[in-house]
């Protein structure tokens, strides 16, 4: 059957033998039934719309296996043993949906499990190239029949709600009686199974119950065998099963072709579902199989064109990157209407809730690589503002407050002092809004959105904040990025992040002032806005002078790490908060990330020996702190440490660093793995719309060759151990600085120079220690 694979796609490995990282593939050989879930995890396909987990077709052994749909959720009441005002009282989570991937197959009436029989071979295949699940067994049933199965399943990127599987069966070495059962299965967490079957298809529509979605599945086959296959559908009370059964002879095959439509609907248009997922699946069936993997190819290609990341001298990492990059794509490809989650569409972890992490850790990687993804983010966050302006009249305060975790847009944390207080999210949206503007000069969106969130969440500040008798501006009792120091007065990021948004809402109401008239912005505000952001207060040791991550928090008795036995990571579960908050310890990068962010609060200096404090008290609790520390470590010159961090996040899933990755993938610290190469190694920074870089590669790395889209261009910087490259592969001459010095690059010639030595007393300097036994993580 034709499963012929472009020259560059991942050969399938011999068995027994997937270590050799592959450039452009994961492979699994021997099948570890141990590690079901957490491959199921690796091997998720996602369109940003639709997601499937890498289970087996056949559905069992299984670990987590799953099917979802963005925005597809339930509703389920919060309860507080003490409720107070302004608690969120329902939560939202991500649902299963019918499972469309099954398959089943009988060789002489006995039913594939790898368990029973013999297992000769089994590999599985993610190619990152043609975006596809590839697997491939060969198997011995218990009577000692022998098939070999090749199976193809890809969720098209270009095509939201659409899902397609290709599946061959073929007799070894005798005539074999096989039948393919191919099925629609209900969801367990779904209701009110409704199943329809035609010759080839049929359809599956179930619903939720507290958020009122009805949610259907509607599936077609092609089916290629031997004269006599017979072909049947039927439908039970959970599942619409088609069925293909034949007697092949001795080489022969049968191929079945499984194309399937899914989507939801809210109580308005739940009439027009069934009617758009025909329409949806005729066109898939009209395109097959072949002609869908040509396209998803091809959208790969665009995006790798952009995207890709060359790493020379280390394979593995090269592999890592690629991986990550691809699955960020995955989650961020459809976004329309939709958030980007945590764990995108890989697995139920945090629910499905999307967080702070898409804007100041996907975000910038999309603007620079697809910032049509972004922008997908910018608008989804502004369909929020109604809900958030709500929630900022619930609490008290002005403009919009947008809530900590979601599906919808509404809050959903039922723990405030890391939710609620940790207003630092209405700075991080204001900052992606910004940079994706900066980034592209789409003023279009920022009519559209831009502006809008900007100034909403600038006006937010004038009421969360204070001026003390000397004029200083501080904003008190909030939690910052470290969710170990919550309550906190003055956390030093989140005012910067303040600072910057207040400015940027002056900035942009000027700029466009339609926009800010329909806000009703005044001059008397805008004038309230200059002196607030003028008179931020930053705080700092009053001692050492290094900054402190909030107003005391340098005074505090430090945390007792080498009496902390490694099993008690992460801390808040062995330790109660009560403990942690009161003492210096720092879950993820704070002010470290406030550095990164605003680099124009601190001088070079600042930075250095900030970072070389607060590495003596992070304990990198959370994924999303190793992107950071890389990025900064590589900034005041410690590379070997920025190796070390960006191994961690880029390694975070495939090597399950941290236990978790069975419940989806990090997508935060993967998207953390381009920030950690492209702006650690890189030095590429893009404040006010100018590029600027400072790269610096590890001892170990021959060469580092990245792309940048840029206000319609496309920068190629392409760095050795002594120069660099920049040429502009795309558009229009790009002005950007080198160490400071600036270069215009045009599309004609490429401008050569040469990389700064470190100065002695930095290469000199000694590594930053951390706490006892939080090293950089390696594989488990």
């Amino acid at each position: 059957m034709p499963h012929a694979h472009p020259t560059d796609d991942p050969a399938r490995p011999a068995a027994g033998d997937p270590a050799e990282p592959h450039a452009w593939a994961v492979r699994e050989g021997p099948l570890d039934l141990s590690r079901l879930e957490q491959v199921e995890s690796l091997f998720a396909l996602s369109n940003g719309r639709t997601g499937v987990r890498g289970g087996l077709e056949e559905g069992a052994p299984a670990g987590a296996p799953g099917t979802y749909l963005s925005g597809a959720h339930e509703v389920w009441p919060m309860t507080y043993p003490e409720y107070s005002y302004g608690y969120p009282k329902v939560q939202e989570r991500l649902v299963q949906v019918p499972d469309a991937t099954r398959v089943e197959l009988f060789v002489a009436g006995e039913r594939l499990d790898v368990r029973t029989g013999e297992l000769t071979d089994h590999q599985r295949v993610l190619d990152l190239r043609s975006g596809t699940l590839q697997r491939h067994v060969r198997w011995t049933s218990p009577a000692g029949h022998r098939v070999v199965v090749d199976s193809e399943r890809l969720v098209p990127l270009d095509r939201p709600g659409l899902l397609a599987l290709d599946y061959v069966v073929r007799a070894v070495d005798e005539p074999l009686e096989v039948e393919v059962r191919s099925a629609l299965v209900a969801s367990e967490q779904l209701h009110g199974t409704v199943t329809s079957a035609r010759h080839r298809g049929g359809a599956l529509r179930q619903r939720t119950d507290g958020s009122g979605l009805a949610v259907a599945a509607h599936v077609e086959h092609d089916v290629v065998g031997p004269a006599g296959t017979e072909v049947r559908t039927h439908a039970s009370a959970d599942r619409v099963v088609t069925s293909a059964r034949v007697r092949l002879a001795a080489g022969e095959a049968l191929r079945v072709t499984k194309t399937v439509a899914l989507g939801w609907a809210g109580q308005a248009e739940r009439d027009e579902l069934d009617a758009e997922l025909a329409g949806l699946l005729t066109d898939g069936v009209r395109e097959g199989w072949d002609r869908l993997r040509r396209q998803q190819r091809a959208v790969l290609d665009e995006f790798w064109t952009h995207a890709d990341v060359v790493v020379d001298g280390d394979d593995e990492l090269q592999q890592a990157v690629r991986f990550a990059l691809f699955h960020v794509f995955q989650a961020a490809a459809q976004g329309t209407d939709r958030g980007i989650p945590a764990k995108g569409l890989t697995g139920t972890g945090y629910d499905g809730h999307t967080f702070w992490d898409t804007e100041v850790f996907v975000m910038p990687m999309l603007n620079h690589v697809w910032p049509e993804a972004a922008a997908d983010a910018l608008r989804w966050r502004h369909r929020m503002l109604p809900a958030a302006r709500a929630r900022a009249r619930e609490l008290g305060l002005a403009g919009a407050t947008f809530p900590w975790r979601t599906i919808t847009g509404r809050e959903s944390s039922g723990y405030w002092p890391a939710g609620t207080a940790a207003v630092h999210l209405n700075a991080d949206i204001a900052d992606a809004a910004v940079r994706y503007l900066h980034a592209t000069g789409d003023e279009e969106l920022a009519r559209e959105a831009v502006v809008d969130l900007v100034v909403e969440t600038a006006r937010s500040w004038v009421v969360l904040g204070r001026e003390d008798a000397q004029g200083r501006f501080h904003v008190d009792g909030v939690t910052g990025p470290d969710e170990y120091s919550a309550l906190v007065d003055d956390n030093a990021y989140t005012n910067l992040m303040a600072q910057a948004n207040l400015r940027a809402a002056i900035e942009l109401a000027g700029r466009f002032p339609e926009q800010a008239r329909a806000l009703g912005v005044t001059d008397e505000e805008l004038a309230g806005f200059a002196r607030l952001a003028d008179a931020v207060h930053v705080p700092r040791d009053p001692e050492t002078g290094v900054h402190a991550q909030d107003e005391g928090s340098t005074q505090r008795k430090r945390w007792d790490f080498e009496g902390t036995a490694p099993e008690q990571y992460p801390l808040a579960d062995s330790f109660p908060y009560f403990s942690l908050y009161r003492s210096q310890v720092v879950k993820q990068a704070d002010l470290v990330l406030a550095m990164h962010l605003r680099p124009e609060a601190f001088t070079w200096e600042e930075k250095r020996n900030a970072f070389e404090y607060y590495e003596e008290l992070t304990v990198r609790d959370s994924s999303l702190s190793a992107a950071v520390q890389a990025v900064l470590a590589a900034e005041v010159g410690h590379l070997a440490l920025a190796a070390d961090y960006a191994h961690e996040a880029a390694f975070v899933d495939l090597h399950d660093l941290r236990g978790k990755t069975a419940d989806g993938l990090h997508i935060a610290s993967l998207a953390g793995a381009w920030l950690a190469l492209v702006a650690g190694y890189g030095g590429m920074r893009d404040a006010d719309g100018v590029l600027a870089f400072a790269p610096r590669l590890p001892e170990g790395l021959r060469g580092l060759r990245f792309r940048a889209r840029h206000r319609g261009s496309c920068l190629e910087v392409s760095v050795t151990g002594d120069e660099v490259r920049y040429t502009v592969v795309d558009g229009e001459p790009v002005q950007a600085s080198h160490h400071g010095q600036g270069f215009t690059v045009g599309p004609e010639e490429a401008v050569v120079l040469a990389v700064p030595p470190l100065p002695e007393d930095v290469l000199s300097r000694p590594r930053p220690r951390q706490p006892a036994g939080r090293g950089p993580r390696r594989r488990r």
